[in-house]
């Protein structure tokens, strides 16, 4: 379980490739990933400069997952049509991956009405009120994924991080497109 946290985590982070402390295993499992976009896989294999190919394979790579290797990536589309998100989740999870990635808060909807046992990595801007996690600490189902939530409780558990890092620190300047809701945060 221990390696496929690891694994799910790095794809997480690919999202943003992000670092993360998972390491690849060496032979052994081969993993399968279904990803599903928006817009036409084509589309996205002929743009080299799309994040797919630039950030997120390379980080693959970098952290040891190798397609051909220990890796099979399924690229799937809903061809601009969120709608085919339902389908398109049931025939990866009869492919029997490892883990779904897939962005947008409605194809990430349909795809947690499909299936409750495969992983799904997502991009949310605010998981909990979007209804996809109970909470961003256990996320009490098969959802995980990155998130720009930046409210009270993620910037509280940011400074704390902060203080812990740099014990000497007193005061703080936060500024961001959401004060908190005193305006003032002391530590």
């Amino acid at each position: 379980m221990t390696t496929r946290r690891a694994f799910i985590g790095t794809l997480a982070g690919c999202l943003l490739a992000a670092p993360l402390a998972a390491e690849a295993q060496q032979g052994g499992k081969v993993y399968r990933v279904g990803f599903i976009f928006i817009f036409p896989v084509a589309t996205i294999k002929s743009d080299p400069t799309n994040p797919f190919n630039s950030a997120s394979r390379a980080e693959m790579r970098d952290r040891g997952y190798v397609e051909g290797q220990n890796l099979i990536l399924d690229l799937r589309s809903v061809e601009g049509r969120p709608e085919r998100a339902s389908e398109i989740v049931a025939e990866l999870v009869g492919l029997k991956v490892d883990v779904i990635v897939i962005a947008g808060l409605e194809m990430a909807r349909r795809a947690k009405r499909v299936t409750t046992t495969v992983p799904i990595v997502t991009f949310s801007r605010a998981p909990v009120e979007e209804g996809l996690v109970v909470n961003l600490a256990r996320s009490g189902g098969n959802i995980t994924g990155v998130t720009a939530d930046t409210g009270p409780d993620v910037e509280g558990k940011r400074l704390e991080l902060l203080k812990e890092s740099l014990s000497k620190l007193r005061r703080v300047a936060y500024l961001g497109a959401k004060p908190f809701p005193t305006g003032r945060a002391e530590l």
